[in-house]
């Protein structure tokens, strides 16, 4: 049976993150994602709550059942494929735990989708730029002028270091590649389904639950690494983090977003949120930080640059931990 000591996992996180600093996400075979993306939609073909859609428990209820095969699944299978691997051979089992933990995280993959914005937009082809934050974002770009292009890659980038980064990792290094997955599927079936809308919900209410509650210490943990950041980066304002956090975060619809999304607004001195077009009905999302400059496209170079320096800070400190308990 496989099970990886401590000291095991924190070498596979490390090097999960070594991994995607220099592949990124994988084009093959298909990335796990998308597998977790089908399964997703399986799932729901066969539920098929839109025929409860006037019985909002039994609705509720279905949702939580999608959760939990989902969750399950995606855990167990992973389980199955580092078990047979390390059947073979247990370094066979090392590299392939620390390749699909790679899979879930993405930092290198956050940085390439935000230079795809950030180049067109400093060589003054907007058309080009609101195509690629329609890439990463799920609202409306036709319009979109430059500022607020910048704005939404910079907001993705900043809430995606916890999405996409830390809590990956921790849960890899609690229960390595197969915790790390049930991670990312939990984040997935929220991405999905996890809509505040009419379709969504009741059915993807249990989802948007789990993933707030498992994204709940990473996102702390990530507006603290922020903030250190911004001590040691120039032109960065670590009190101004801080504040912005206490002050900003709590009035982000999400119970975790709002953080690492108020601390790099805070540490740049810009305001995110604001006006948001969604299948072209406009709303206004909470706002966070304070204007005192102008938001410009070099914001989404400084917020991969935090996106990074969150990525060291977890990989020294993956280290430092393990020579502490080797």
């Amino acid at each position: 049976m496989m099970f990886y000591s401590i000291q095991e996992t924190l070498l596979l996180a490390a090097a999960a993150i070594v991994i995607d600093w220099i592949v990124g996400d994988p084009k093959w075979p298909t990335h796990p994602v998308i597998w977790m993306g089908r399964l997703i939609r399986f799932l729901e073909s066969i539920l098929a709550p839109e025929r409860m859609i006037h019985r909002p428990l039994a609705v509720k209820a279905l949702g939580v059942i999608l959760t939990f095969v989902t969750l399950t699944f995606s855990c167990a299978v992973m389980w199955v494929i580092i078990w047979a691997a390390d059947a073979v051979h247990l370094w066979l089992g090392y590299a392939v735990s620390a390749w699909f933990i790679s899979t879930t995280i993405a930092v290198k993959g956050l940085k390439e989708a935000a230079m795809l914005v950030y180049k067109p937009l400093i060589a003054g082809r907007l058309d080009e730029a609101r195509k690629y934050v329609g890439y990463i974002v799920g609202r409306d770009t036709a319009k979109l002028d430059n500022r607020e292009a910048s704005r939404a890659a910079v907001e993705t980038v900043a809430e995606n270091t916890v999405d996409a980064l830390v809590s990956p990792l921790l849960f890899a290094i609690l229960g390595a590649a197969p915790l790390a997955m049930l991670y990312r599927a939990a984040n997935t079936l929220d991405s999905m389904v996890g809509y505040r809308n009419e379709k969504y919900k009741q059915f993807g209410w249990c989802s948007a639950r789990v993933d707030d509650v498992l994204n709940f210490i990473p996102a702390r943990l990530t507006g603290v690494m922020l903030v250190v950041l911004a001590m040691v980066y120039p032109g960065m304002n670590a009190g101004r983090a801080v504040h912005a956090v206490f002050a900003f975060a709590h009035r982000h619809p999400s119970p975790n977003s709002g953080i690492p999304e108020s601390a790099v607004a805070g540490a740049l001195g810009i305001e995110l949120g604001g006006k948001i077009v969604y299948f072209g009905v406009a709303s206004e999302r909470a706002r966070m930080g304070w204007p005192i400059r102008p938001l410009q496209p070099d914001d989404i170079v400084l917020t991969v640059r935090l996106l990074y320096g969150v990525s060291f800070i977890l990989f020294a400190g993956v280290i430092a931990v393990w020579f502490v308990v080797r």
